[in-house]
């Protein structure tokens, strides 16, 4: 892979920290390395890799001789200074959800629909978490037998709403062990020893921002206009890791060892699945590392050509920092 110049924006967020981790664990070639945050941040010194960097202010005038830019900002900063770095001549690689849905943006899993990196147009679109993770998990299922329908659960880690969700969830524990009064800042309700079946806000028919990001976003990665979803999205309280139930209805029969047999060789993908044992995927294993553990897999006994699982993957590294420097490979290879 030749070098390139490349830019991290929002470097000193979970996920820009997070990239620029697997950056140095992928050993990818790069020539300038820039770091950009917000004008708090600014003058902050990182060191990586024996240097020391200094964070600039992301600004429209950031992206002079830089070739991919790694965005893990915001929305509104990603829509006001991912153009600015397109006119500048970079390929962006957005984290936020601003440009999912663009038809003219491809929205990339690497080992799924690697081959749509070539149709950007200056932008390259990261999925949400909990997407990329799913896509993982059903890509070798979904080239043998296409599916048509996903019922889906998502039990999400803290840290997919950043540093202070962890936090939260840490000052809480905190808080309820000295039988203090606990506060809710980040998160709706009380997260320590609860569930909230909330994340983003509700539509018209009850479903949150989140739920309908695997519909849409899905059927963009899969090439499948018509994939029917239907998902729930639960916030748990676990540090990191997302974990999610799947029952997929496929166009022809999938065996639970036919199913085993694909999975054991999907690229991306780590099969645990050996009950006699208790073996199976859970957020602690998946921590800290790249691969969606998938197991539970079973024939579903209420409908035919259907089939569940459950699966987990680390949505900082795999759903977020190193799926988008696996795009950033894919640019350059």
């Amino acid at each position: 892979m030749k070098k390139v110049n490349i830019a991290i924006l929002g470097a000193t967020g979970a996920v820009g920290q997070e990239m620029l981790k697997v950056i140095g664990e992928r050993n990818f070639p790069f020539n300038e390395l820039k770091l950009l945050a917000s004008k708090k941040s600014a003058g902050e010194e990182v060191e990586f890799q024996g240097e020391k960097y200094i964070i600039e202010e992301a600004t429209e005038d950031s992206f002079k001789d830089i070739d991919i830019v790694l965005c893990a900002a915001e929305n509104h900063i990603s829509e006001a200074l991912s153009p600015a770095a397109v006119k500048a001549g970079a390929v962006v690689i957005d984290n936020s959800s601003a440009f999912r849905l663009n038809e003219d943006v491809p929205l990339i899993v690497p080992e799924v629909n690697g081959e749509d990196v070539k149709n950007h147009k200056g932008i390259i679109a990261n999925p949400n978490c909990s997407t990329i993770i799913a896509m993982t998990a059903l890509n070798e299922l979904n080239k043998y037998a296409k599916i048509n329908r996903m019922i889906v659960s998502t039990y999400q880690a803290v840290s997919g709403a950043g540093v202070n969700g962890i936090n939260e969830l840490n000052q809480q524990i905190e808080d309820l062990s000295k039988g203090n009064p606990v506060e809710a800042k980040t998160f709706q309700y009380q997260i320590a020893y609860n569930l909230i079946p909330q994340i983003g806000d509700f539509d018209d028919e009850g479903y949150s921002q989140e739920e309908m990001k695997m519909q849409n976003e899905g059927r963009r990665i899969f090439h499948n206009p018509d994939l029917k979803v239907n998902c729930t999205c639960v916030r748990v309280p676990v540090y990191r890791s997302h974990s999610e139930s799947i029952t997929i209805e496929t166009e022809k029969e999938i065996t639970p060892e036919k199913a085993k047999e694909l999975l054991a060789k999907s690229e991306g993908v780590k099969l645990i699945d050996d009950l006699a044992n208790k073996k199976y995927p859970m957020p602690l294993d998946t921590t800290d590392q790249d691969l969606i553990y998938v197991g539970r897999i079973r024939k579903d006994i209420t409908n035919d050509n259907s089939l569940s699982l459950w699966c987990c993957g680390d949505q900082v590294r795999k759903g977020a920092a190193t799926n988008a420097v696996q795009i950033a490979e894919l640019l350059i290879k």
